[in-house]
């Protein structure tokens, strides 16, 4: 599944193409959007924006179009006579200046009054989205010691997107590699330099994977993978997807073991306990 990085980047692209001119045609593939494509004809869109892996087209007239794309959905930006070709199915459409927008496969698909926004049952359990709200290093470091987070292992908690929103698996193991810590670790567990060298990657990651397509190496780690072989699957990770393969840091063999259900990767000599 497409992590906060991904999905911001899917954002910008739909932004691109949407806002800039009114909207011609509007399509909902659900009953209880119907009534919505005459209202939106004729209005703008003002911003698309994300959190954590669900998206939000804001409207001039005040409403949002929330989606999230769960495991199969997907945004296609195309020219409005040209349809994709895909066995998807669509479930919306928005067309401006002959240029569309459109989302296949995802289910789950909402409008909302701006102002009553918060109250959506998913968005109201997200933490700070990373990339579309003004999150710092500060903000994560107090959040890391909170009542609901201070005790939890790390590699259990930084899949929960009450916690940030945006981090995923791949993120996840990224993130600890370069913080040199152990999953096991829980935020209380370290010290406040320890809390900060955290707060710091989760945060730089999260950018270094939306500003590069999803690369989180470092570049002479990228050229040293790619001499040894490596695809790109491989080398875009200093770990994830790495099992087997020398760390970059120490050259002990990176491990994978399973953590809230979903693979980990680690160096076991970086991150011991």
């Amino acid at each position: 599944m497409p992590e906060g990085p991904e999905i911001r980047r899917a954002a910008d692209r739909i932004e691109k193409q949407l806002t800039k001119g009114i909207i011609e045609d509007a399509w909902f593939a659900f009953d209880e959007l119907k009534d919505y494509p005459p209202r939106l004809i004729g209005q703008q869109v003002d911003k698309v924006e994300t959190r954590g892996k669900a998206m939000l087209v804001r409207f001039s007239d005040q409403h949002v179009l929330y989606s999230h794309n769960q495991l199969y959905g997907v945004w296609k930006c195309h020219a409005a006579d040209k349809v994709p070709v895909t066995r998807r199915s669509l479930r919306a459409r928005l067309v401006v200046n002959g240029r569309a927008a459109s989302l296949y496969s995802a289910s789950d698909i909402s409008m909302w009054p701006a102002d009553r926004l918060d109250e959506h049952p998913f968005l109201a359990r997200l933490g700070p989205d990373l990339l579309s709200q003004a999150v710092g290093e500060e903000h994560i470091v107090q959040r890391l010691m909170e009542a609901s987070f201070h005790r939890r292992g790390l590699g259990g908690l930084l899949l929960d997107q009450g916690f940030v929103a945006g981090l995923g698996n791949y993120l996840r193991s990224e993130v600890l590699f370069f913080a040199g810590l152990s999953p096991r670790l829980r935020p209380c567990d370290l010290s406040e330099a320890g809390r900060r060298r955290l707060a710091h990657f989760i945060l730089s990651l999260t950018w270094q994977a939306y500003r590069t397509a999803g690369v989180t190496n470092c570049p002479e780690w990228i050229e040293k993978a790619k001499s040894m072989g490596e695809s790109r699957r491989q080398w875009r990770f200093s770990v994830f997807e790495r099992q087997g393969l020398p760390c970059h840091r120490c050259a002990a063999s990176l491990e994978k073991i399973n953590v809230a259900s979903r693979r980990l990767y680690f160096c076991p000599q970086c991150q011991s306990m």
